[in-house]
């Protein structure tokens, strides 16, 4: 560590004596060769959604905290104590609420997690314009040719983006900073929270080598399965291994593999990261069965799924409908549109012809969504048709409900649809087990 360039994360000095800053005393310094020779990071917010709550309230910061749906929904995230009983994000809701049954359960709030997420990313476009959000909570950035700009090496600006959010908007960041995207999304993983890690390129194939290649960007449960199984479980193995082997084997993802396993990765940050769908799903409170209850609900998405589009300026072309079965068997059916769409009658048609398929009265349904993609200029949507002449009075009377809509709020026009779903809504359907549910927690 000696004479490896340094400095401390809370004054920001650059004199480290023996791993602690020698002007102030902290513990919390970083060392490392190649510390102010890099200049690509990755940013992630710690816990994102529950920092935001506890900063909010602050009677839960010592609270284990889960932000998630109803019992029957999954966690979007747990705090660091949830996580001390093996909370995870995607877990069930009942299995979550089992390994911690005092948690303190919080639905989300997207709006103001958005809010908070925009302020975390203005402050990040003041260090660079080169900014790849990767969603609400966390994004790349390449700070190269900006240190003539700050004043300072892209390491410290780094650090001083974190102490001030931290500061300023109450919550905290986890940096890793290296030479590529595939590195630094590692590094930011490493130390948190609270985070600030290194990897640099001359140690990148020793510091990956005995790692699992399900570390591999884009490697899932199943393509780990198969590798494993053809002898390729630790990233050591596809360094190994002869990159024409792996090529025949994989084809281009196995030229992928190889060059990642060594730490090669020649993506570049991407400040205007493309949308590549647009969706919206609910997760039932007990598993539905009937056809119209499940169309009711997917009315609502396509409408809501509408109004994104929109507001998003996008069209898209393909409709995929989501069901999740009973016993979580996740069924996806897409159908492509002759043309482009943001109307929510023709997303609404397209899934409910699915759904049709799907919905005949035997399979009960946890979950539904939909989604669409293949997106484009919305400028191309929704041409009039000669063989449908009654799409026309129908895109015009939904742009009018969309027009009165906004004047007027959200609930100023319910389609029948809708209004009978409510009728019904307190006849719920019959829970699939007769055992008496989990305990609920305390809920705000």
């Amino acid at each position: 560590m000696a004479g490896q360039p340094g400095f401390c994360r809370d004054c920001l000095a650059r004199s480290i004596r023996n791993g602690r800053c020698a002007a102030c005393g902290s513990p919390r310094a970083v060392q490392h060769d190649e510390l102010f020779d890099l200049h690509i990071a990755h940013i992630d917010c710690d816990a994102f959604y529950a920092a935001v709550e506890k900063r909010d309230d602050p009677s839960l910061r010592d609270k284990p905290l889960i932000i998630g749906g109803g019992r029957r929904g999954v966690v979007s995230t747990a705090c660091y104590i949830a996580r001390i009983y093996g909370v995870r994000s995607a877990m069930p809701m009942f299995k979550a609420l089992q390994l911690c049954p005092d948690a303190v359960v919080i639905r989300p709030n997207m709006a103001k997690y958005a809010a908070v997420g925009r302020e975390v990313r203005e402050r990040m476009l003041h260090l660079t314009p080169l900014v790849e959000p990767l969603s609400i909570d966390e994004a790349f950035l390449d700070l190269a040719g900006t240190e003539r700009l700050h004043g300072e090496p892209p390491a410290i600006a780094l650090a001083r983006l974190a102490g001030e959010v931290e500061r300023e908007i109450g919550i905290t960041l986890s940096v890793g900073l290296a030479p590529n995207k595939f590195l630094a999304k590692i590094a930011s993983d490493l130390d948190k929270p609270r985070g600030f890690a290194v990897i640099g390129q001359a140690e990148a194939r020793a510091f990956l080598g005995p790692r699992p290649v399900g570390t591999i960007w884009g490697v899932g449960r199943a393509t780990q399965e198969r590798l494993g199984r053809d002898g390729y479980r630790l990233i050591a193995d596809l360094q190994s291994a002869d990159e024409a082997e792996l090529a025949r084997r994989y084809g281009a993802e196995g030229l992928r593999l190889a060059r990642l396993a060594r730490g090669d990765d020649s993506r570049r940050v991407n400040p205007e990261r493309e949308t590549k769908s647009i969706s919206s799903e609910t997760t039932f409170d007990s598993d539905v069965v009937d056809f119209r209850a499940l169309e009711q609900h997917l009315f609502a998405l396509a409408q809501k799924v509408s109004g994104r589009m929109k507001k998003a300026g996008f069209a898209g072309r393909t409709v995929t409908l989501k069901l999740k079965t009973s016993d979580f068997r996740l069924l996806t059916r897409a159908r492509s549109l002759e043309d482009p769409t943001q109307l929510a009658h023709r997303i609404f048609a397209a899934a409910r012809d699915l759904l049709i398929r799907e919905a005949t009265g035997v399979t009960r349904y946890r979950l539904i969504g939909v989604g669409l993609s293949e997106l484009c200029d919305p400028a191309l949507a929704d041409p009039p048709d000669l063989i449908d002449p009654g799409q026309a009075k129908r895109s015009a009377a939904e742009r009018a409900m969309d027009a009165l809509r906004s004047k007027f709020g959200g609930d100023a026009i319910t389609p029948g649809i809708l209004l009978d779903g409510r009728r019904n809504a307190a006849k719920p359907e019959t829970p699939i087990s007769d055992k008496a549910p989990p305990a609920v927690p305390r809920t705000r």
